[in-house]
């Protein structure tokens, strides 16, 4: 108790040096809790809009289909699977898919594309399909032979909504598959590579041209909370019990963004390390600073019968609890601006790309481990570069010492 005693006036008495430290503390811990939030918050975001937007957080396939995806490879009995789904709480919606390669021709124009087959009311729910209609309409029925194809593709062949489009494909028979279309409407699905070659048309209608009735290549299943896809596509792969049919997050079937992203992360690792090794030496300075200025009162704390091990321990206490006033303090600043940005976020000068999509605003978020990190990482540092300076102080002549100040 008595260290404690002695540690508290030391840090009051020695005001200047206390502060050079605390800032050095308070800094390191703000940048390291905003930096984590606001990187949490953007990585989260990019995630939400990359696969809740898009591909969906978790899928249903046959259990070969994405190592090799063909036409043939479908689901069987989908509407079981239904159920299954509605009965996880967690579920937030589910959408099923078709997808095969066709040609398009609109007049003299023609190109390869992306044939994606969407169930319409299921597809706005789970990816709010509807809003990425930027001119045009939606279907205007679940059996119409119309079809929205992406903005870049549009361009491609000089289309526009009202103009009839030719498809040319394979049937899962062995068949010819073609049909005319008439052109409903635009989509923008903020990427640029999906929206050059992608269009939609009703599900029912691409079962029936393919030749594929009754059969879906996949599910496409958003559910509540980002954080347990993990958890929840277990509970699918329980629920449905097939080794032929398997739910895979996120992470499995967008590998490329997800590799990206983990590189982005170890890159704000690195950020966080520099950080720290700034606070560290800050700390050092400081704190050595402050031994070699105190070296008579330690020289007399050791001619009174003080252990060198209750000197060191003195010093690490004064270090500690500063660290925990800044972090304390830090938090505070750290939880105001992450609440603020969490709400307004940040409007880019410029957009950026990421898995061909656009962000123009970026978003921080209040998580625990944005704290508890920057705290852990705050009070280990502060302890290790402080007792390099309490062993030196604890190694006082106390004769020696109180002649020479």
């Amino acid at each position: 108790m008595i260290i404690f005693k002695i540690a508290f006036r030391s840090i009051f008495r020695q005001k200047r040096r206390s502060i050079l430290t605390a800032l050095s503390m308070f800094g390191g811990f703000f940048l390291s809790a905003f930096f984590i939030g606001f990187s949490d918050g953007s990585y989260n975001q990019i995630i939400n809009m990359f696969t809740r937007n898009n591909l969906g957080h978790i899928q249903i396939h046959e259990s070969t289909y994405l190592d090799k995806p063909s036409l043939y490879k479908t689901i069987r009995d989908y509407e079981d699977i239904y159920k299954k789904l509605q009965s996880i709480k967690e579920v937030d919606a589910f959408t099923p898919r078709i997808y095969s390669a066709g040609i398009v021709s609109v007049g003299e124009k023609s190109t390869g594309v992306k044939i994606t087959g969407v169930d319409p009311k299921r597809e706005n729910i789970a990816t709010n399909f509807n809003k990425k209609i930027y001119e045009g309409d939606v279907f205007s029925d679940e059996n119409s032979y119309e079809v929205i194809i992406g903005k870049g593709l549009a361009k491609i062949l000089k289309a526009s909504p009202g103009d009839d489009l030719v498809v040319i494909s394979q049937g899962a028979d062995g068949s010819i598959a073609n049909d005319s279309f008439k052109i409903v409407g635009l989509s923008k699905s903020g990427n640029e590579l999906e929206d050059r070659i992608t269009m939609y048309i009703p599900i029912k209608v691409a079962q029936e041209l393919l030749t594929l009735q009754g059969r879906i290549h996949e599910i496409a299943i958003t559910i509540k909370k980002l954080n347990t896809v993990p958890e929840i596509t277990e509970l699918i792969n329980e629920k449905i019990g097939s080794d032929k049919i398997i739910a895979e997050p996120w992470q499995a079937f967008a590998k490329s963004f997800y590799n990206a992203m983990q590189a982005d992360v170890e890159g704000m690792w690195v950020m966080l390390v520099i950080i720290m090794f700034v606070v560290a030496v800050g700390v050092l300075n400081t704190v050595l600073m402050s031994v070699l200025e105190r070296r008579r009162e330690y020289g007399v704390l050791k001619a009174m019968g003080t252990k060198p091990g209750d000197i060191i321990k003195l010093i690490l206490v004064e270090i500690n609890i500063l660290a925990v006033i800044c972090i304390a303090l830090g938090s505070i600043a750290a939880l105001g601006i992450n609440y603020y940005l969490s709400i307004h976020g940040i409007t880019l000068a410029e957009p950026f790309s990421y898995g061909g999509m656009y962000f123009r605003h970026m978003t921080s978020e209040i998580n625990l481990r944005s704290f508890v990190i920057p705290a852990v990482i705050v009070i280990l540092s502060a302890t290790v570069v402080g007792f390099f300076p309490a062993l030196k102080a604890a190694k006082t002549d106390p004769a020696k010492a109180m002649r020479t100040h």
